[in-house]
């Protein structure tokens, strides 16, 4: 692994454990070099995920991306950042495991709405404004009086 501060090809791994939720590997790294330490993760990747965008363009699937979707959604709520990991770690399981390779990005929003519906409403509706793509606030009127139409409906089945 190079070194993020000097480039140094050669550092040394000075502990290895487990994240909590055990989908990868914490690393503490030492460069000789330069004396710095940093921390590596290590991930399993089951297979490369291509998005399909809505326009038919093609990316990469980038874990990171997914991560900062959920952390703006997540901005000033009482949400942990390795709560958010473990979301963006399952959400990218599912997608591994599905069989596909290409994976439309609505699929990919369906599955964070899903996470954050029963997460925290306000993340929902956050990240519903943006996937939604909400142009008034009649659009927000809407879709809140479908959340709560929802919610009551839950409460009568319970």
């Amino acid at each position: 692994m190079r070194c993020p501060f000097c480039g140094n090809e050669d550092t040394q791994v000075k502990d290895s454990r487990p994240t909590e939720d055990g989908s990868s590997i914490r690393r503490r790294r030492f460069c000789p070099s330069c004396g710095s330490r940093f921390t590596t993760f290590e991930r399993v990747q089951l297979r490369d995920l291509v998005v399909i965008k809505k326009n038919g363009q093609r990316a990469p699937f980038e874990r990171d991306k997914l991560f900062r979707s959920l952390s703006i959604a997540l901005r000033k709520r009482p949400i942990r950042e390795d709560r958010i990991d473990r979301i963006v770690s399952s959400i990218t399981r599912r997608l591994e495991s599905s069989g596909e390779s290409d994976i439309p990005a609505q699929h990919i929003g369906e599955l964070v709405m899903e996470a954050l519906e029963g997460l925290d409403q306000v993340a929902y509706v956050r990240f519903a404004s943006v996937y939604k793509n909400f142009r008034e606030a009649r659009d927000f009127e809407q879709f809140l009086g479908s959340l709560s139409k929802s919610q009551e409906e839950e409460k009568v089945e319970d």
